[in-house]
């Protein structure tokens, strides 16, 4: 009788043994799937930083040549007098002439 409870509690320790190796198994292929998903996920990352520096770095391009050319590009005058251009009838230059001006 002590041999059988044995038999029984060896059968069933099999089992346990074979359901934890399944496991296992299904964990290793779970963990490869998760491992190649966060290298794939690094990746596309990584393209993205590096097409917003991209990005970046033709935006400050772009301000750069902006400013440049608004720096370079010579002030186009009235055949008038510049003062009565610049001025309003009050007197005090306006807004978008003051920007006019500072080209």
């Amino acid at each position: 009788e002590k041999n059988l409870k044995l038999e029984e509690k060896i059968t069933m320790l099999q089992q346990q043994n074979e359901e934890l190796r399944a496991r296992i198994e299904q964990n290793t292929v779970i963990t490869r799937q998760l491992s190649e998903e966060n290298a794939n996920l690094q990746e596309y990352v990584e393209k993205e930083v590096e097409e917003k520096k991209k990005l970046s770095r033709t935006n400050e391009e772009l301000l750069w040549k902006l400013q440049e050319g608004d720096a370079v590009s010579p002030v186009k005058l009235p055949p008038t007098s510049s003062a009565s251009f610049y001025r309003c009838s009050s007197g005090n230059s306006s807004p978008a002439k003051v920007r006019t001006l500072r080209r």
